[in-house]
């Protein structure tokens, strides 16, 4: 039997023990709030939300500034924004769920599945698959500055999808040109490109016989809940949307929503809420709270690193890249996932290698300096690694 002093030694040391954590908590806590809006106020950022995952769990997410700020809207982890190139991973997911369907293979010519034909002018006789578009090795490119005049700020409605690649592509197409193309073998050299990544949207659809945006809900963002997350800008509720800035001079400038007819590659719009949800199924191979989206294997191969010593392209260092399908590593290959740009946004789904922590951040400005969104990354990042240790939460 234990003595009083015994028992009250115990309760003093967990009391102790209690108070100690909470101070850790609570100082965790005051350290990154301050940390940010810090960095909001020095730069010019209007608004920030963010959300940490740590062993497959989100277990930590917040909003700051304003989602508005003329009007004073809070920004918050149900705010909506388009996310850039984060939407390309989406757009994996769609692809490993056709080939699960066995409708796609990743090494199939793609001109087996397209209805007009694609070929690198340069290299006429060499294959162009699924397998170089998504590691980006397809000889496939954006020209520019014509990929810049597709953002579409008036309203108009954007040219379709399959007409507007044929267009680019095929040798009668009025956008087409050897500068969609470069001069080298598909497979063999790296080039991030956003075109060609529409074109695997778009083989999705014709594989499937749905729109992206229409199979996407079906598979990922119906059985997931993601109420605020859709393709089509016309499919979300513009209330909840964070309006976007621009801080690259002295003035705060109001960007116009937009939209592209390239949507595959970067129109996906989501909330941080959602988005966290999304990236814990990646996280957990393909199942979140008993809903699965994608079967282990097809998860795994999606975030199988592409390139190796004896099979790479020529201008791929691999202590410092890799890429998986629409998935590659960061920050000098220390974080892997997707990020995403575009005017008005900056968005971050990075984990560690190991995928314990995991952090999505949307920013709502664009800036002129791009190293700091990186830096409020790290913060937050950092900050995960306090989560972890001290099991923080707000939720």
């Amino acid at each position: 039997m234990k003595s009083k002093f015994t028992i009250i030694l115990f309760l003093t040391t967990t009391l102790w023990y209690q108070t100690i954590k909470a101070q850790a908590i609570n100082k965790a806590n005051y350290s990154i709030d301050s940390l940010i809006e810090t960095k909001m106020k020095e730069t010019g950022i209007v608004g920030i939300g963010a959300a940490i995952i740590v062993d497959k769990k989100i277990v930590w997410a917040k909003g700051y500034g304003y989602a508005d700020k003329e009007n004073k809207k809070p920004f918050t982890t149900n705010t909506i924004m388009n996310i850039g190139s984060t939407a390309k991973n989406f757009t994996g997911v769609c692809l490993m769920k056709a080939i699960e369907e066995n409708k796609l293979s990743l090494d199939e010519d793609i001109n087996k599945y397209l209805p007009f034909k694609v070929i690198n002018p340069y290299f006429p006789n060499e294959k162009i698959t699924l397998r170089n578009i998504a590691s980006h090795t397809s000889s496939l490119a954006d020209r520019y500055p014509f990929y810049d005049d597709t953002y579409n700020y008036n309203g108009k409605t954007d040219e379709e999808l399959g007409s507007f690649l044929k267009n680019y592509f095929d040798p009668n197409g009025i956008y087409y040109s050897k500068e969609n193309f470069i001069n080298n073998k598909p497979g063999t050299y790296y080039q991030y490109s956003n075109i060609p990544t529409a074109l695997a949207g778009y083989i999705v659809e014709v594989a499937t016989g749905k729109k992206l945006q229409e199979y996407g809900k079906q598979i990922i963002f119906k059985p997931l809940k993601m109420k605020n997350t859709a393709w089509s800008l016309s499919e979300i509720n513009l209330a909840n949307h964070s309006k976007l800035y621009d801080k690259k001079s002295d003035t705060l400038k109001t960007i116009a929503l937009y939209t592209f007819p390239t949507y595959p590659e970067g129109g996906v719009r989501t909330s941080v809420s959602d988005l966290a949800t999304y990236f814990t199924v990646i996280l957990n191979d393909g199942t979140y709270k008993g809903v699965k989206i994608l079967e282990k294997e097809s998860v795994r191969m999606m975030k199988e690193f592409q390139f190796n010593a004896t099979n790479k392209p020529e201008n791929i260092n691999l202590a410092k890249q890799n890429s998986g399908i629409f998935w590659a590593t960061k920050l000098g290959a220390t974080r892997v996932g997707h990020n995403g740009s575009d005017p008005g946004v900056r968005v971050f789904m990075l984990s560690d290698l190991t995928e314990e922590i995991g952090v999505v951040m949307f920013i709502n400005t664009s800036l002129s300096d791009e190293g700091i969104p990186f830096d409020i990354y790290e913060n937050l990042y950092n900050y995960a690694l306090e989560v972890r240790k001290n099991k923080i939460t707000s939720r």
